[in-house]
């Protein structure tokens, strides 16, 4: 992808910050608190700051923003706001930095939004050390808005995201060369692959704790332990769940192998799951309700009789996973846009047969989808 100078990457943050304090405006909300320490993640942070972890930051209504860093020094490289003023130097304690940074800041308004996961006893001693402000902490306020602007991926976040799929794929191409030439004979040894060749593309990590699993624990659908020993591919069907972050942005996709000879039921699991992919995928466009692409996939599997256990997908940028959550069950209102990148992951499961998912990720444009990821049910 494209290298873009740190003016560039000042004006893309700028931009988002900027986005966000059009709706602080409209909520007459003064200053909005995010965010990411141990125990309470939240990666608006990086989205608005550039910042990679460990820090609060402080958005006002007019767009200003404040870092507090634990690390100072990371900050001053990655991130992309007004000032940095370090966490050390209120002895890293949250409310007393809080409170000093909003009182060199003019806000517009006296309301004060803290993250909704802020445990009871923090937000009573906010009250108490905040008295010139009015104090809120909800569910729907205004970082349900920051979680709605990460769904809709701008420019680099989809060339961050698509530069994660194109090396996920590499490394697919190369786990299914191995396997052909039984290079790889073990769950650990395709796990440790993915982790040597993701660094290798210059990834920060992975995704998520990569999940590889054998005929006998496939039928899970996130196995326990991640990865073991254990024999992959073996005969029957295996499982291989795994992402790549490129920048901060995750792919996250799932193959199938089909080693050997399988039972007429386990052909029927590997076609339908299939089917479900092939037909939800046009239902993955502009405007149409998330809900329709589940209800598609679920009727499918329902007229053979099986049921798939989790939702058809869901996004993905900063976080492996995000909103939308694609299911049934969700509001008819969740559509997709445009610039939303999704997975499509249908799946069945069987303690005697083995399991089957098959994952994808999407990219919802204006007129239509593209898949960024080519993921696929390998016979072996």
């Amino acid at each position: 992808m494209k290298e873009r100078t740190r003016e560039q990457m000042k004006e893309i943050f700028e931009a988002r910050r900027n986005a966000f304090a059009k709706e602080m405006e409209n909520a007459k909300i003064g200053a909005v608190i995010f965010e990411d320490t141990e125990g309470r993640r939240d990666p608006s942070v990086r989205y608005f700051s550039g910042h990679i972890n460990d820090a609060i930051l402080i958005i006002a209504s007019n767009g200003k923003s404040i870092l507090i860093p634990w690390d100072e020094n990371l900050a001053q490289q990655n991130a992309f706001v007004d000032k940095v003023i370090p966490f050390t130097r209120y002895e890293r304690q949250t409310v007393r930095s809080v409170k000093a940074v909003l009182g060199t800041m003019k806000l517009n308004f006296p309301k004060i939004e803290l993250p909704p996961c802020t445990p009871y006893p923090l937000f009573l001693s906010y009250i108490d050390s905040l008295r010139d402000y009015d104090v809120l902490c909800k569910e729907n306020g205004l970082h349900s808005k920051a979680v709605a602007m990460r769904a809709v991926k701008d420019e680099y976040e989809i060339e961050c995201t698509k530069e994660a799929a194109r090396i996920g794929d590499i490394i697919i191409d190369l786990i299914e060369e191995k396997i052909k030439k039984g290079e790889i004979k073990t769950e650990t040894d395709v796990a440790l692959l993915i982790e040597k060749e993701c660094r290798k593309y210059d990834c920060e990590k992975t995704g998520f704790d990569t999940l590889a699993a054998g005929p006998e624990r496939s039928f899970a659908i996130h196995c326990f332990p991640n990865y073991t020993a254990g024999e992959w591919p073996g005969k029957g069907l295996s499982i291989l769940d795994f992402g790549v972050v490129y920048n901060g942005y995750t792919s996250d996709t799932t193959l199938t192998v089909a080693k050997g000879k399988l039972s007429r039921e386990q052909e029927e699991l590997l076609a339908l799951v299939q089917k479900a992919a092939d037909s939800a995928l046009g239902y993955y466009k502009k405007d149409l309700p998330v809900k329709t692409a589940a209800a598609k996939a679920d009727e499918i599997f329902a007229k053979a009789k099986k049921s798939m256990p989790h939702s058809l997908g869901h996004g993905i940028g900063l976080e492996v996973h995000e909103y939308p959550g694609i299911r049934q069950r969700a509001a008819a209102d969740v559509v997709f846009k445009p610039g939303m990148i999704v997975t499509l992951e249908p799946g069945l499961y069987d303690p005697k047969l083995g399991g089957v998912r098959l994952e994808n990720d999407v990219l919802i444009t204006e007129d239509g989808n593209e898949v960024i990821t080519h993921s696929r049910i390998i016979r072996i």
